[in-house]
Formats: C-alpha cells, sequence, structure tokens
C-alpha cells in the first residue's frame, strides 16, 4: 500500500518535473539503503543514468522559465514525464525496503501503466495552464510557475519517500490547485471568445 502511494507521489512529481524525482529515487538507491530496486531497475541508479538525468534536469530548470520555450518543453515533456512517471512508479513499487510487493514485482506493468497515467494527468493540466498564464501576464508567470513546480516536485519526491501519508495528502492540494488554475483558464479562455464574438 505505502509502496502504491510512494509510486503515486513520485509519478505525479514527474508529471511536473521529469527528471525530480527520477534523480531522487536513483540517489537514494545508488547511495542509501532508503530505497533497493529489483534487478529490472538497476540501471536507474548507474552512473550514466545519473549524469545523463541530471544534464537534463539543469536543461529543464532553465528552458523551462523562458517563456514560449516553456511550451516547447511541455510539448517534449508530454512523452518524457509519463516514460519518467512509469519508471518511478514501478520501480519504487516493486522496491525491497518498502512493501517488498512480490506481486508489483511480478507484475511491474501495473506500475508502469498506472505511473504513465498519473504523470500524464499532472503533465497535461500543467502544459494546458502555462500558455495561458504566459498570454495573460506578458510571459512573466513562466519562471514563477516553474520554480514553484520544480519546489513541488522536490517536496512531493521528498515525501512520497519519506512520508507516504503526506505525499497523498499532498497530492491532494496539488490536485486541487490544478484543478482551479484550469478553472481559471477555461474562464479566461470564454471571456477572450466572448470578446472576440462581439
Amino acid at each position: 500500500m505505502f509502496a502504491a502511494l510512494t509510486g503515486a507521489g513520485l509519478s505525479a512529481a514527474a508529471g511536473l518535473n521529469a527528471y525530480i524525482p527520477y534523480l531522487v529515487v536513483a540517489l537514494l538507491a545508488r547511495f542509501t539503503d532508503v530505497i533497493t530496486l529489483p534487478s529490472g531497475f538497476s540501471w536507474v541508479e548507474s552512473t550514466p543514468s545519473i549524469v545523463i538525468a541530471s544534464i537534463l534536469l539543469v536543461g529543464e530548470i532553465i528552458v523551462d522559465k523562458i517563456p514560449a520555450l516553456d511550451s516547447v518543453n511541455d510539448a517534449l515533456g508530454t512523452i518524457v514525464r509519463p516514460a519518467s512517471g512509469a519508471v518511478v512508479f514501478a520501480g519504487t513499487a516493486a522496491a525491497a525496503n518498502l512493501d517488498n510487493s512480490p506481486w508489483m514485482t511480478q507484475h511491474p506493468w501495473v506500475g508502469l501503466i498506472g505511473g504513465a497515467i498519473v504523470a500524464g494527468i499532472f503533465h497535461t493540466g500543467k502544459a494546458a495552464a502555462r500558455p495561458v498564464a504566459n498570454v495573460g501576464t506578458g510571459g512573466f508567470a513562466a519562471p514563477v510557475l516553474s520554480t514553484a513546480e520544480d519546489a513541488t516536485s522536490i517536496l512531493l519526491s521528498l515525501a512520497a519517500v519519506f512520508a507516504p501519508i503526506l505525499a497523498l495528502v499532498l497530492l491532494a492540494v496539488v490536485a486541487w490547485v490544478m484543478w482551479r488554475l484550469w478553472r481559471r483558464v477555461v474562464a479566461m479562455r470564454e471571456r477572450r471568445a466572448a470578446r472576440a464574438a462581439v
């Protein structure tokens, strides 16, 4: 049960920033006993994997704060973020020192699909709200929202690993905030459409 909460929290974090939860899992698995990944996911904690993810993280942090480029980054993230969510969910759901779930170890596809869905939902909310926020603020929203998303991804990732119940609460809060932002986006579009029709 807790491993599923851990996987869901990490996947949601991956929907906001693909590389933060991935690196949290990789570094904890490599340098601590907090997470012991199953053999099928041992590549996650390899040196090349950590180096590549670190480089990609730096790139995402920079690009995601630049208006217009953030939308290109979100377009690429449509593939990358659900894939990252799938890997961190499946890897941690079967981790020996979380729930040690033999069922999740034998059925990693469940974690892969669940992680991709959760990350995809959070990514979709982020990607839909960002262009409207940028247009509405003349681009000033990009660095602010990106920094908030990065901080939320870090917080969710750490909570998912160390306090899965807290991660569940944070997931609910983040989902509520994203829903509120989505409602604002819809309202802004409706107002714009009504003005254009006049």
